[in-house]
């Protein structure tokens, strides 16, 4: 029966990410195949619903963050926050830099934003229809877009899967934060020296000024648009909690929305629930965020912690368990656990899941090598969340390079996605002094 089940569930997911249809469907259908195979097993009901929830409790943890991280992405977008980030750093493109100047770009509006979707829904598109228009290859612009906006997926305290690591390897945030920016600093300029080549070789006909009046005729672009990402950058150093820092960046943004941008009250208040509507030709570019937009991500989170956990109430990982100390033994514990997390994010398509099985499946032999919980975070973050954006089926590169217009040809061009692993794999032992056993 475990056998069917994990088949069904997988055909599900397939069939989901072939349809478009929302990846709680397979999470739900998984809760319900793996309940059967422990009651048949001779769990009780209760008994494993106390399994998810073991799992399910610690997913909560982050469920305000992603709330919070609704408001403050809408609230940005109001107030004039991302479009004076767009509108001056549209303007700085220099034509033969084209590509360096919008992966740098993308990188400053991820880590400021700390989504990978969001970034290529905003800045993603206008590059990408500049490239259009200026004749620059489309394969390369979008590899520069997603190596920008995972720069920020992986390392910015606003990103929600930066949150989960945290989480569910019950780390400090913005410990984890500090340490992946130093270990991103290697493949990021390494990947900017690329890009810049790059850019020699495909530079760009010309500029395309219409974004930029845009953008510059819809908001005031005053100094002061710069308060709430001043905040949420600032107030985490003074070791204010995350979630108020947040909360402060979000206040601040709304009372610029409503003072600054002339909004009235209710709708600004509407817009951190519901996300900013903008009409007109701003509307494709900078319409989205809100609270209610981070409900689905919330809810998968949720669902995937419950899964995780029954599956490991059941014992149904207990013979993965086995040959992944056999992988530790041969190649290390990053090198297994980025296979693992590979394996997980083909059949699962889902940094979410890659993030909760990944834990599970590799935190006992962390444990057994006597490396730090940070160790784990640090090695999941630099190897899952970055490689499940070179999965073709997967939904951490399919969805950015549908609101692109790119096929999957941009692939081999998203080249931080695969330099911060390897630059990892070989200078890992310098970032983790005197944790790392020889051949971990």
């Amino acid at each position: 029966m475990m056998v069917t089940s994990f088949a069904a569930f997988l055909a599900a997911v397939l069939f989901c990410v072939v349809t478009g249809h929302s990846l709680l469907w397979a999470l739900w259908l998984g809760i319900a195949l793996f309940s059967a195979v422990g009651v048949r097993r001779g769990h009780a009901p209760r008994s494993i619903a106390a399994m998810a929830w073991k799992k399910g409790r610690t997913s909560l943890i982050v469920v305000p963050v992603f709330f919070f991280i609704g408001m403050v992405t809408a609230l940005w977008r109001s107030s004039g926050t991302i479009a004076y980030f767009l509108y001056y750093g549209l303007k700085g493109i220099s034509p033969p830099l084209f590509l360096l100047m919008a992966f740098l770009l993308c990188a400053l509006l991820s880590f400021a934003l700390g989504t990978s979707f969001g970034v290529a829904g905003t800045a993603g598109v206008v590059l990408i229809t500049m490239a259009r228009s200026g004749g620059v290859d489309l394969a390369l612009t979008a590899g520069a877009i997603v190596s920008g906006a995972y720069f920020g997926d992986r390392c910015s305290p606003m990103s929600s899967c930066a949150a989960l690591v945290a989480a569910c390897t019950g780390t400090e945030l913005y410990s984890n934060v500090r340490e992946m920016l130093r270990t991103a600093a290697l493949p990021t300029v390494l990947a900017a020296a690329v890009y810049g080549v790059l850019s020699l070789r495909n530079p760009m006909d010309g500029a395309d000024t219409a974004v930029l009046s845009a953008l510059s005729e819809g908001f005031r672009l005053h100094w002061a648009v710069l308060l709430p990402a001043v905040l949420m950058l600032l107030l985490p150093l003074a070791r204010v909690p995350v979630k108020w820092a947040m909360a402060a960046s979000a206040f601040t943004a709304l009372v610029l929305s409503v003072l600054l941008q002339g909004m009235p009250l209710p709708d600004a208040l509407g817009c951190a629930v519901v996300g900013y509507k903008p009409e007109g030709p701003l509307g494709a570019i900078l319409g989205g965020g809100g609270v209610v937009s981070m409900m689905k991500s919330a809810a998968i989170v949720f669902s995937t912690s419950l899964y995780a956990g029954i599956l490991d109430g059941i014992d149904a990982l207990s013979g993965a368990g086995k040959r992944i100390e056999g992988l530790v033994e041969k190649l290390g514990l990053f090198p297994a656990t980025a296979i693992v997390n590979i394996l997980t994010g083909c059949f699962f398509c889902n940094q979410s899941v890659i993030v909760v099985l990944g834990e599970q499946l590799m935190a006992p032999h962390y444990r057994r090598a006597g490396l730090s919980r940070q160790t784990l975070a640090m090695d999941i973050a630099n190897s899952g969340v970055m490689l499940a954006g070179l999965i073709p089926w997967s939904i951490a590169i399919s969805i950015p390079l549908s609101m692109l217009d790119v096929g999957l040809e941009a692939i081999p061009w998203c080249i931080l996605l695969y330099l911060v692993p390897l630059c990892y794999l070989f200078t890992r032992r310098f970032f983790l002094p005197g944790q790392n056993p020889a051949g971990s």
